[in-house]
């Protein structure tokens, strides 16, 4: 559901989509901060703090953080939100 622009999770499935990241930057060998900067180039205000918070399922994702991780770690939508 998205409510105020935000998509709406249980804490279980925040924590899932945020290990699949955290998972994919890794095999990527990128840090949060260079994840994060990526996402920044591509227009997407994400920064290192979000970004860790989205990975250990503390916050939900933004639709535009959501478009930018796929776009930066280069993965389909269907491996970020299984």
């Amino acid at each position: 559901m998205v409510q105020g622009g935000l998509i709406e999770m249980d804490m279980g499935y925040a924590r899932h989509v945020g290990k699949t990241i955290r998972s994919l930057r890794m095999q990527q060998k990128l840090s949060q901060e260079q994840l994060a900067a990526k996402g920044q180039l591509l227009g997407c205000d994400l920064t290192r703090s979000a970004l860790a918070k989205i990975e250990c399922g503390q916050r939900s994702i933004y639709p535009d953080e959501l478009k930018a991780l796929h776009l930066a770690l280069n993965a389909p939508y269907d491996t970020l939100l299984p």
